[in-house]
């Protein structure tokens, strides 16, 4: 077995133990990863630490391991960062900050992100109030399902 499967292996074993809510075990695994710039592996990270899941709740740590990963382009880590400016967690709350970290989270796909880029466009949140362009999201959310 070469180095590379065993890592393979490992970074596997890490997200099974996420996945199976183990987050003690998920951080042993992952969290080599998360430093070595895996952006999934920083994602998981970011949770485990914005909720306190297997280790002390450190809001300052998950906002780093969030924004490396979507700074990446992990789409679900964008959508994570947009939802932390727009409710303020782990960082000050700033709804254009959150409304740009949507945009690349929707442009990769993500339904969820267009969904609420529609809904910011639709109350100015973070964005001048535009109906169309609310529309239009609400629009590409639908195709994106």
């Amino acid at each position: 077995m070469s180095d590379s499967d065993g890592l393979d292996m490992e970074l596997s074993s890490g997200m099974a133990a996420f996945e199976a809510k183990e987050f003690n075990r998920a951080k042993q695994f992952l969290a080599s990863f998360a430093e070595q710039g895996h952006a999934e592996a920083q994602h998981r990270m970011a949770i485990m630490y914005q909720n306190g899941l297997g280790l002390v709740k450190d809001a300052a740590t998950a906002l780093k391991w969030m924004r490396a990963s979507a700074e990446q382009g992990y789409a679900f880590a964008q959508h994570g960062l947009g939802f932390m400016y727009m409710m303020g967690e782990c960082v000050d709350k700033d709804e254009a900050e959150a409304a740009k970290w949507f945009e690349k989270a929707a442009n990769q796909g993500m339904a969820g992100a267009a969904m609420t880029l529609g809904m910011m466009y639709e109350q100015g949140q973070g964005v001048a109030q535009d109906a169309a362009k609310a529309q239009e999201w609400y629009k590409k959310s639908e195709e994106m399902q």
